[in-house]
């Protein structure tokens, strides 16, 4: 079979037509595909190519490294501390420190309807204490200096500590009487005791006077020390003035 046009070329057409068909030239169908030879095109097989890609090349993206894919996770933005954090930190420090600065003052002074040092006295002394004098204004003192300090956010892990140890002996005294507040128990000295045990460990935060401080930027450690403080002041109490 023979395609025939009117384009230049000897017996019309374009030379690779003549050589097709009954007219081709012996070898002519064996030296490259047809149609193509007869413009002198040589034989070539793109699969054999040398500088083509490689098997490992055309897989690559498939099986290969996954550094790219490493890179992208590198790029996303560490865990750090935010100002929903500070705020949330202050708003325990404020309560809390609140909290026991009124306490304090009810002890020491009588303000807000409380008993005064006298009257505190009174209530230790039922209780068991001895030095009930002297313990009345440590526990007032305590309570009202570590109050404030919460508030301002200074010195926060001694502070926390401070009222650690009251709760403690609080919790102690009051333990025979069951959890729940409405029957007696000691469900509001675990809820503050638990609190300050959280401040001294996170710290007071960015909005505090302690900023920048190395108790700050280290309040695990600093926390622990506090904690051993803590303890060791509550069971003193305990277990020499009782």
């Amino acid at each position: 079979m023979r395609i025939h046009d009117d384009r230049p070329g000897s017996e019309g057409g374009y030379p690779d037509d003549r050589t097709q068909g009954t007219n081709a030239p012996a070898g002519a169908a064996s030296q490259g595909p047809a149609g193509t030879q007869g413009l002198g095109v040589q034989s070539y097989n793109y699969y054999d190519d040398d500088y083509g890609y490689s098997e490992a090349d055309a897989t690559s993206v498939v099986g290969g490294s996954d550094d790219y894919y490493d890179d992208l996770g590198n790029e996303r933005k560490p865990l750090r501390w935010h100002a929903g954090a500070d705020l949330g930190l202050l708003v325990m420090r404020l309560v809390l420190g609140g909290i026991f600065a009124a306490h304090g003052a009810q002890k020491l002074f009588g303000a807000f309807g409380g008993p005064g040092p006298e009257g505190f006295a009174q209530a230790l002394t039922g209780m068991g204490f001895q030095q009930a004098a002297t313990l009345s204004l440590v526990t007032g003192g305590t309570e009202l200096g570590a109050g404030a300090l919460l508030v301002l956010g200074l010195f926060t892990p001694l502070a926390a500590a401070g009222i650690v140890g009251v709760m403690a002996n609080a919790v102690a005294l009051n333990f025979g009487s069951g959890f729940f507040a409405s029957g007696g128990g000691v469900e509001f000295e675990v809820t503050l005791g638990a609190m300050a045990l959280g401040l001294m460990f996170t710290g007071p935060g960015r909005v505090a006077l302690d900023y920048g401080r190395v108790w700050f930027r280290r309040p695990v450690i600093f926390g622990f020390i506090s904690l051993v403080i803590a303890a060791g002041a509550s069971a003193a109490v305990l277990l020499l003035l009782r």
